[in-house]
């Protein structure tokens, strides 16, 4: 495995397996050998902008560890999943006549997720990681099983998903969803058409794989799904701080909030703290910062630097957890040299945690971004006016929509509840933990999307104050205002602000946005981990 930790980028048109995207300029094919894999090659791989091949030594691995499987069956012995029956009837043993039939309805067993579907890019990470997991050689499962997952993600094939059911002990009834597909049942996307899979197939010249016994049980009993959906779910929450952290800078400008508490976080914060102290003060630096405070300003100005850092240490202590976690066996059981074992590692306990305190951490900053929505349209600070009404005006102003911000804070603190420790026991008292990792991400989702708009919302009271003031911004500042104006007019007379807020919203996600925001002010230690520059998702060569 590569000394720097992440799967090998390298150039493979000669080696076997490799498999292309079709792209007119494709980029180098991205090599997965079993190492973690980084944000930004989970990137690529999620947009779909990049060719996947498999290391030759990895598969050669996954076909020893076949063999040791096959063994073992031939012996006589029960290996559960493979020739006996799973959960609650894992003391059924099937004859050998029988165990086709019984990996055939396995996996379609286990085609019971419903709603809304995951994304595509989701799936598509969810399959290169298992993948990149049976190069180990410990998962039993045939070479045939991982070309057919190569083979959909050649061929643009991706498995619909839908995204509830599963309790984040193995994502059972999610990857069976994909599973499915790979034995020709279920939906699929492909040439942009919903269609299923027997038809997504044969529309990609593939075939429906005869299941053999362990491939069944690999293609569903895995967390694939749930770290694939964490990854996405973490890298939108690191763009959405990062533009949060410009939109604070922003409301803090406007109000005049004394720079002297972040510079003093450069020399007694912690790393993260001196990090975001000097990234708000070269942010300050970059115009001429107006002075509204009298002696120290509210918390909520003063300690800036410490909740983003608290963010953004607890986004980069979960990414490093989500990384790991791409080359991590999780299957059960596992083939270990010439014996099966039994094995545990099916609880994504690590992950579910770590997903848990970022959506805790981003409670703070929502309740951090409400609390200076209040100050400013209170006014007062500089001599701004209650509700930021405009000199001369007759109108209510910003106050009522101040409420808006109490609702987004609300909503992020409510999805901040743990619920991994909940207990549920089911498959007749065997499987009694769980993690609940899908349902704890797609809270986090609902999270980074309330988050979003708070930040369009400082955006937006930030422009009014400016105006009022006839401050002139630059930097970052004069990026939010600009974007804040582009889709908001000073406001005079009352109007409705609901579409004003949701235009800024949208400008503020957008990838041009974002690239000015990483061009004017980067933080590295985010922008590159997370790969937070759009490129990552273009069709250029990275």
């Amino acid at each position: 495995m590569p000394a720097d930790g992440r799967a090998r980028i390298r150039q493979t048109g000669a080696v076997r397996h490799a498999v292309w995207c079709p792209m007119a300029h494709a980029p180098s094919p991205i090599t997965l050998d079993g190492s973690p894999i980084s944000f930004a090659t989970l990137a690529r791989i999620g947009a779909g902008y990049a060719g996947i091949a498999v290391d030759p030594a990895g598969m050669a691995r996954c076909a020893a560890g076949r063999h040791a499987l096959e063994a073992v069956i031939s012996s006589g012995r029960a290996v559960y999943g493979a020739t006996t029956g799973v959960g609650a009837m894992k003391d059924r043993e099937f004859r050998p006549e029988e165990l086709d039939r019984f990996s055939a309805g396995l996996v379609r067993a286990h085609h019971f997720g419903t709603g809304e579907p995951f994304s595509a890019d989701v799936v598509r990470m969810a399959m290169a990681m298992r993948v990149n997991t049976a190069m180990s050689g410990m998962v039993g499962c045939s070479t045939e099983l991982v070309d057919a997952y190569l083979g959909l993600l050649r061929e643009n094939v991706t498995p619909i998903v839908r995204r509830t059911g599963s309790i984040g002990c193995a994502d059972i009834g999610l990857m069976g969803q994909i599973g499915a597909v790979i034995a020709g049942v279920g939906e699929a996307i492909h040439g942009g058409r919903r269609m299923t899979a027997e038809g997504a197939l044969s529309a990609a010249g593939l075939r429906p794989l005869a299941m053999a016994p362990k491939d069944s049980l690999a293609s569903i009993r895995i967390n694939a799904i749930g770290y694939s959906a964490s990854a996405s779910a973490l890298r939108a929450a690191a763009g959405a701080v990062r533009m949060l952290f410009a939109t604070a800078v922003a409301t803090a400008a406007a109000m005049g909030a004394s720079r002297d508490p972040w510079e003093a976080a450069m020399y007694v914060g912690t790393p993260h703290e001196r990090i975001a102290g000097a990234w708000l003060s070269a942010a300050a630096s970059s115009f001429e910062w107006p002075d509204g405070t009298h002696i120290q300003d509210p918390l909520s100005l003063r300690m800036m630097a410490q909740v983003f850092a608290m963010v953004s240490d607890s986004l980069t202590a979960a990414g490093r957890t989500v990384v790991a976690a791409t080359s991590r066996l999780d299957d059960n059981p596992v083939v270990i040299g010439n014996r099966v074992l039994t094995s545990g590692g099916s609880l994504p306990l690590d992950v579910a945690v770590a997903v848990q305190t970022v959506s805790l951490a981003l409670a703070h900053a929502a309740r951090n971004s409400f609390n200076r929505c209040v100050l400013i349209g209170n006014g007062g600070r500089r001599g701004l006016p209650i509700n930021l009404v405009a000199p001369g005006a007759i109108a209510t102003g910003f106050g009522p929509i101040i409420k808006l911000a109490g609702e987004l804070f609300a909503r992020v603190l409510t999805m901040a509840q743990p619920i991994s420790a909940q207990s549920l026991v089911v498959a007749g008292g065997l499987e009694d933990e769980a993690a609940f990792l899908p349902l704890i991400v797609e809270r986090l989702e609902r999270q980074v999307d309330a988050i979003r708009r708070m930040a369009a919302l400082e955006a937006l009271l930030a422009a009014q104050a400016m105006d009022i003031l006839g401050d002139r911004p630059e930097g970052v500042v004069a990026m939010v205002y600009r974007a804040a104006r582009l889709h908001a007019a000073f406001l005079i007379e009352d109007r409705p602000l609901s579409a004003d807020v949701e235009a800024i919203e949208a400008a503020l996600a957008s990838d041009a946005m974002v690239t000015e925001l990483l061009t004017l002010a980067p933080m590295p230690e985010i922008d590159i981990f997370f790969a937070l520059d759009p490129i990552w998702t273009k069709s250029v060569s990275a």
